[in-house]
């Protein structure tokens, strides 16, 4: 099998890439999408080993790939998938820690090269916190590249034994950016007045947060947030989108304690729901760069969030930050900028200018793009 990449000469087979999703995550779903499309545009051939439901929503066919089914377990039928998948690989990039777990047993005795991006930090207490360390040194050492999203995670990844370790550029994919689709453009006032009264909030403030109802992400904090605002006439509404495990108890709290709050589930409109939105809320992020904070302020919404992880080098003097599980803190940043309308568009235009500092998703194929290459190319003889 030659190594050769999309700049190689006419005539050469391409560069045939298996990108690894585990837990598919928003964030890490995106990214893999995005890098699919920006990599077949450049001739790459890319396969996307993926549950059928991250391919439903992602539409991974769609971006130029080749998609196949492989579930999120980690049992022997879906590493032997996987291994089928890889069989012609130039090069396999696994996406989080569970996809590099896969990933490095499915290419045991093989020489293929792999690549893994560390896309957020896994957390863990106890005898699992042991089982986080082992699996975390054992891909950063059978790891060719560890791209790490932000510079805690390259430290990381070299203090588990990586040999080589690098900064990676993470773009927020296009479809994330986009705020509304065409039609909004042509009659945005209506559109959006349709959201605001689907949610019921046409005469009130909209507040919007965005995250899985799981232990860890904050909702508790935030619940105990809208305590400190019932007094505001108008009321305003706190409005979730995301599924879990946590729903039912955070709904039971919401019906007991009659919070402002709307739980809405998993939506495939968030764009649309941030350009309805007055402020964005995020009270807790195990990733470095939290989906939701680059979709605000690229859609210009105020932004609250807790001062945590990669939040407060992406955001920069865009955004209030808060102390982190401070719910008294997190509403009094509400309650202020809503009261605000000068502060509110200061946001929005800092945070215009602070997304245009990251990464394109042109710089982050270009990088991935250049480690493959130094991978797969074949060393010239002396």
């Amino acid at each position: 099998m030659s190594h050769v990449s999309s700049h190689s000469p006419h005539g050469q087979a391409p560069l045939h890439t298996v990108q690894v999703l585990g837990g598919g995550s928003a964030g890490s779903s995106a990214h893999v999408r995005s890098l699919a499309a920006g990599l077949a545009a450049r001739g790459v051939r890319v396969t996307v080993c993926a549950p059928d439901e991250a391919a439903r929503v992602y539409d991974f066919t769609g971006a130029g790939a080749r998609h196949v089914h492989v579930p999120r377990s980690g049992d022997p039928v879906s590493v032997a998938a996987l291994r089928v998948a890889c069989a012609d690989a130039d090069l396999v990039h696994a996406h989080g820690l569970h996809a590099a777990v896969r990933a490095v047993l499915a290419l045991t005795g093989r020489p293929t090269p792999l690549v893994v991006t560390w896309h957020h930090h896994a957390h863990a207490a106890g005898a699992r916190a042991r089982v986080l360390r082992l699996l975390e040194r054992r891909v950063a050492k059978a790891a060719s590249v560890v791209l790490g999203a932000s510079s805690d995670l390259v430290d990381r990844a070299r203090r588990r034994g990586a040999r080589d370790a690098r900064l990676a550029a993470v773009a927020l994919p296009a479809p994330h950016r986009a705020g509304l689709p065409e039609a909004v453009d042509e009659e945005p006032d209506r559109l959006l007045h349709k959201a605001r009264a689907e949610l019921g909030a046409v005469d009130r403030p909209l507040v919007l947060a965005v995250g899985a109802l799981e232990q860890g992400r904050g909702h508790d904090v935030l619940l105990d947030a809208t305590r400190a605002w019932r007094h505001l006439d108008p009321l305003p509404l706190l409005v979730v989108a995301g599924e879990g495990p946590e729903r039912a108890a955070l709904q039971h709290r919401i019906d007991t304690e009659q919070l402002p709050v709307r739980l809405v589930g998993r939506r495939d409109d968030v764009p649309e729901l941030l350009a309805a939105a007055d402020l964005a809320v995020l009270p807790s992020s195990a990733e470095p760069r939290p989906v939701l904070v680059q979709e605000a302020l690229h859609a210009r919404v105020p932004l609250v969030a807790a001062a945590v992880g990669g939040v407060p080098d992406l955001v920069g003097d865009a955004a209030e930050l808060v102390p982190h599980a401070d719910a008294q803190a997190l509403a009094t940043a509400v309650v202020r900028l809503l009261a605000d309308p000068a502060r509110r568009a200061e946001l929005r235009d800092r945070g215009t200018a602070q997304a245009a500092t990251w990464p394109s998703e042109d710089d982050t194929v270009t990088q991935v793009l250049s480690v493959y290459d130094e991978l797969t190319q074949p060393v010239p003889y002396s």
